[in-house]
Parts: structure tokens; C-alpha cells; sequence
């Protein structure tokens, strides 16, 4: 009987530490699978490191880009909106794709060159990447995936899709390629 609870006693403290690792995993594995908006460093279109963590706070608007596009009008709302109501609480993003129909081939410096001569962007533009495919950038990953967000799977289907995030780096909502960024929907969302 003697043998019996020294074995429990020795046995005890084994399975309850395996058992608090396990549980340390778990949580470990889940946290890491929800990440914020704000967990991500990207590459500016000039080439410098730029921490999504600095917009803690702001509202942001992240679109995928293209020169050549139907859609590249878009680059005049999407200025409009940034200098009507860019500032201190919400900032657009954009990310230059050529994921469709090849209408980004430019380099980075010559998207830069294009969207000043243009369209003067004064928002903060990133260096190019791909938003669909296996070479998918994590941020579009992220963006495109409820097991990432949290929140909803979203494909990118086109050039200039936007993609809503709240102040605390939170997925909010997708806004169609084709629809306005200076929408009713996203000016009250900006404001409120």
C-alpha cells in the first residue's frame, strides 16, 4: 500500500505538468492563428520597413492597386478621401498587385512615378505585391482568411478591392473592387 502512494505521489505532479503544457500549447497555437492588423510589418514602395503597429488607434482602408486598369480612377476618390478625412483617426493603404490580367508591371519606382504624376497620392503606398496565389503576401493572407482574421474569408477578385479595419487592427469588412471608396457606406463607417 506504501509502494501504491508513493507511485500516485510521483505519477501526480508528471500528469498535471503535462497537462498545464498541453494547455499552454493550445492557447500559445490560438493566439498565434489570431493575429491583428497590427502584427504585420510590410515594405513601403520606397523600400523602408513600415510597422502596421504605428496606425494603432487609426481606421484603415487597404486596397490592392494597378496602373492599368478600368479601375484605376479609383487612385482620385481614394486621394479625395485621404486628404478630406486621412489625418489623425483613418488612413487608406494601398498595395500595388499584378495578380490581374497583368495590370501592374511596373516597377516600384515607376508605380510611385505614376501615382504622383497622375493622381498625386499623397497616402501611404507599399512596395508590390501578390494578393492571390501561393506567393500570397501574409498581410493578404490575413486579410483573406477567417482562420486568420476571425472574422470572414474574402477572396481578392479584382484590382482596388478595399478591405476595412478598425482601431485596433481588427477585420471589419470587404468593399467590392467596382464600389466607390467614397461611398455613403464607408464615410459613415469613417465617421462613426
Amino acid at each position: 500500500m506504501k509502494n501504491i502512494i508513493i507511485l500516485g505521489l510521483l505519477i501526480f505532479p508528471v500528469l498535471v505538468s503535462c497537462g498545464q503544457g498541453k494547455q499552454k500549447q493550445e492557447a500559445k497555437s490560438s493566439n498565434e492563428k489570431m493575429k491583428t492588423f497590427h502584427d504585420f510589418k510590410v515594405e513601403t514602395i520606397e523600400g523602408e520597413e513600415f510597422d502596421l503597429a504605428s496606425l494603432k488607434g487609426k481606421k484603415v482602408m487597404v486596397v490592392n492597386t494597378a496602373s492599368k486598369c478600368g479601375l484605376t480612377p479609383q487612385y482620385k476618390s481614394l486621394e479625395e478621401l485621404y486628404q478630406e478625412l486621412g489625418g489623425d483617426k483613418f488612413v487608406i493603404i494601398g498595395f500595388p498587385a499584378n495578380n490581374f490580367g497583368r495590370q501592374e508591371p511596373g516597377s516600384n519606382e515607376d508605380i510611385a512615378e505614376f501615382c504622383q504624376k497622375n493622381y498625386g497620392v499623397s497616402f501611404p503606398m507599399m512596395a508590390k505585391i501578390s494578393v492571390k496565389g501561393n506567393d500570397m503576401h501574409p498581410l493578404y493572407q490575413w486579410l483573406t482568411q477567417k482562420s486568420l482574421n476571425g472574422v470572414e474569408d474574402a477572396d481578392v477578385s479584382w484590382n482596388f478591392q478595399k478591405f476595412l479595419i478598425d482601431e485596433n487592427g481588427n477585420w471589419v469588412k470587404t468593399i467590392s473592387p467596382k464600389d466607390s471608396p467614397v461611398s455613403e457606406e464607408v464615410i459613415n463607417w469613417i465617421n462613426n
